[in-house]
């Protein structure tokens, strides 16, 4: 998540019918340093002013970046990541608690204690040179949330990372997903039914201005040969249809590098400390409960390579998606769990 420097905008349009009570579709805009992000709600039965809902969700905006983005030197958690004794807020303490337990969950296939890990492969928040074996095993002893507490001890206020060895924290497979709940979470309490909050990931729930569900693309994996793309598009449009859901994509076709004619993608194995290798290409995420476990789940999927995640997908009632994998003679895949509502393009 990028610092955000954002400049906020708003649009209205309005859908009615004679003798029913009007929508009020309402987009609110905002830049942060490239990438920007969408509320769209409808302001329908909300008591507030339109200029009143956009502030707050700016400022909630602001308040998680200046708590939890690695890329905002001046963040708490950039400030506990340099061995700063931090002030113990509520979101802090929360965004760690979802931290902790998904890791347990995923038996150390999400480990946000290793942010060391990240880094030293240039997939964290600081330059980095290739590691060597030794390097990487030298962290896999160091690092770690196995070498952390279920819960931040907390004195006078105050969070002491000495106190726990000088950790360090890495929330990229879950941060927007999080943020895009606590937006939500706002429009809820003002009785917002139908809203699409897009963070880099989504949420979403009831109508669009269309009176349709809520639509949203789903990519094509796609591959850069000296920067220019091999192949662009879509894999289909999936729907929301009419229900609360957060969905991400994850994938390993965007974000990697090559060091003497080897792929090395985004993706780190925790447990092994090396980038996956698996023909796993895409996971696209869907789940009713929150975006936060839809963002992190489609990590998870992407470390744990296709049979892994079929069997994670398939063992979760809350859970829908789409896998999109190469064959043993490099021909792409696709496979969808039986709920996951996807047309074509």
């Amino acid at each position: 998540m990028k610092k955000l420097l954002f400049i906020s905008a708003l649009l209205l349009f309005v859908l009615s019918s004679c003798g029913v009570q009007k929508d009020e579709y309402v987009q609110i805009s905002g830049y942060a340093q490239g990438n920007s992000y969408t509320v769209k709600i409808n302001m329908k039965g909300v008591q507030v002013p339109v200029e009143t809902v956009r502030d707050s969700i700016d400022a909630l905006v602001v308040q998680i970046d200046t708590t939890l983005s690695g890329y905002n030197k001046k963040s708490l958690l950039s400030r506990f990541n340099a061995g700063e004794k931090i002030p113990s807020t509520q979101m802090f303490l929360d965004m760690y608690r979802v931290a902790y337990r998904l890791w347990e969950r995923s038996g150390g296939a999400l480990d946000f204690g290793a942010a060391a890990l990240y880094d030293a492969w240039g997939f964290g928040f600081r330059n980095s040179t290739f590691p060597t074996d030794e390097e990487v095993a030298r962290l896999l002893e160091q690092c770690g949330m196995g070498h952390l507490p279920a819960e931040l001890p907390v004195t006078d206020g105050y969070i002491d990372p000495a106190v726990m060895g000088y950790p360090r924290l890495n929330y990229n497979a879950i941060a927007q997903g999080y943020s895009c709940d606590i937006i939500a979470k706002y429009l809820y309490s003002l009785g917002v039914k139908d809203m699409l909050i897009d963070i880099g990931e989504i949420w979403c729930d009831g109508m669009s201005p269309s009176g349709q569900p809520w639509s949203v693309g789903v990519d094509r994996p796609v591959d850069r040969v000296d920067g220019e793309e091999t192949e662009a598009g879509l894999s289909g449009v999936w729907s929301s249809e009419g229900k609360p859901a957060g969905i991400v994509t994850s994938g390993n076709y965007r974000k990697f590098y090559v060091r003497d004619g080897r792929k090395y993608a985004h993706t780190i194995n925790p447990r092994t400390g090396y980038p996956v290798q698996h023909n796993l290409l895409s996971a696209t995420v869907v789940s009713s409960t929150n975006a936060a476990e839809s963002d992190a789940i489609a990590t998870w999927c992407m470390v744990t390579g296709l049979h892994g995640a079929q069997v994670l997908i398939l063992g979760d009632p809350n859970l829908e998606g789409y896998l999109i994998y190469t064959d043993d003679n490099g021909n792409m895949k696709e496979w969808a769990s039986p709920g996951f509502a996807l047309k074509s393009d």
